[in-house]
């Protein structure tokens, strides 16, 4: 891919997250202002995530018929659109509803496009740098936005909402600027190739199970570390202040190995990297549970940061060597399906067996699940 191509998709890649992780908390403040039932909070949540659940596989397959750059577009306008109605609509719930909903969508529209044109323009080993860049421009949007919320809304407990939707709008119309110049990686004569092959071939790819079991423990043990680290700190009475020192290490941690993973693919191999790295987040998740100085708390997170990073580039570098030619798109919209049900159902069930341990329990737990997901790995050939 060209320099300016690439120098948009990452900015693309970078503006999608940090508009979706304003946006997101911004409309809970939003609702909170107007003293919406906390258990309309999760409602919220839901219409988010539910987009991806149920359209991931029909908008995989319109990237692999139309192209990538089109679908960008189309998600960049949406997200714009998103902001807007956030922005603009003064609808109460109902308002806050629709915008979560087209939110979701947008930003499934985004990430489908921007993996399958990342798995389209590299090859081979290519593939494990270009997804170890991409997912850290991800991590990067998604570090960055929260950041913007006391920019935009000052600092108090609850920030004003109304600038804050307004110059996430601004900046979600960036979005279409950097969509502008991406290009779609195929022909239209391939594109129409592609559109043929269905899902059995995906289906049938072989150690495709272990491979989305582990893309998704590994994506829900990010969530839950990002929900239950606070809690933990609340158990042991750590400052609020370290809690977010810690969970920025994570994210930081996460991001270094995505930065590095192509060097150590090449010098490890997939199949002994992506062991290793949920084995490391696995024992830094035990650590945290365990009763640890704090010093040992920093380290245990770095650690468990530094596995984390790893499963999602590798998963979808492998996914999309072993996908069929014109099928990248579905590819990686498959996988994408496969992490919205595990954020889903496996905090959940980790949250119902430890009910009554606290965070620490949960943390073990999660420990445990991903040693589990590690050993069953071992058998997964992704070199």
């Amino acid at each position: 891919m060209r320099r300016l191509p690439t120098v948009a998709l990452f900015g693309h890649a970078v503006l999608t997250q940090v508009v979706t992780f304003v946006l997101r908390p911004t409309a809970s403040y939003r609702a909170l202002e107007l003293d919406v039932p906390a258990s309309w909070l999760g409602a919220l949540s839901a219409c988010f995530a539910l987009v991806p659940l149920v359209l991931a596989l029909p908008a995989g397959h319109v990237v692999d018929r139309v192209g990538e750059r089109r679908v960008l577009v189309a998600g960049s306008v949406l997200m714009a659109g998103a902001a807007a109605v956030f922005a603009f609509l003064d609808g109460g719930l109902p308002g806050l509803l629709a915008g979560s909903v087209l939110l979701g969508t947008a930003h499934l529209c985004c990430v489908v496009g921007q993996q399958a044109l990342v798995a389209n323009a590299a090859s081979g080993r290519g593939l494990d740098s270009a997804f170890g860049y991409y997912t850290f421009a991800a991590s990067l949007g998604q570090l960055l936005g929260p950041l913007l919320i006391p920019v935009f809304g000052g600092g108090g407990s609850i920030p004003d909402t109304g600038p804050i939707f307004l110059g996430t709008f601004l900046v979600g119309t960036l979005l279409v600027v950097f969509a502008a110049p991406l290009p779609s990686s195929r022909t239209g004569r391939e594109r129409a190739a592609g559109g043929s092959v269905g899902l059995g071939p995906l289906l049938r790819l072989p150690g495709l199970a272990r491979a989305l079991t582990t893309s998704c423990v590994v994506i829900a043990a990010v969530d839950i570390s990002l929900v239950y680290l606070p809690a933990l700190g609340a158990e042991r009475d750590l400052s609020a202040g370290l809690v977010s020192a810690l969970l920025a290490l994570r994210a930081a941690a996460s991001m270094v190995s995505r930065v590095l993973l192509g060097k150590l693919s090449a010098a490890l191999g997939r199949t002994r990297l992506l062991v290793g790295s949920v084995a490391m987040a696995a024992v830094g998740l035990a650590c945290c549970a365990l009763p640890v100085p704090v010093w040992a708390l920093v380290a245990a997170v770095v650690v468990a940061g530094l596995g984390l990073g790893v499963g999602q580039p590798l998963t979808m570098s492998w996914l999309a060597e072993s996908a069929p030619p014109g099928a990248r798109g579905r590819a990686m919209s498959l996988r994408l399906t496969g992490n919205r049900a595990g954020q889903v159902v496996v905090p959940a069930a980790v949250g119902a067996v430890a009910a009554g341990l606290g965070a620490a329990g949960v943390l073990g737990l999660t420990a445990v699940t991903l040693a589990w997901t590690g050993y069953l790995a071992r058998r997964l050939s992704v070199d």
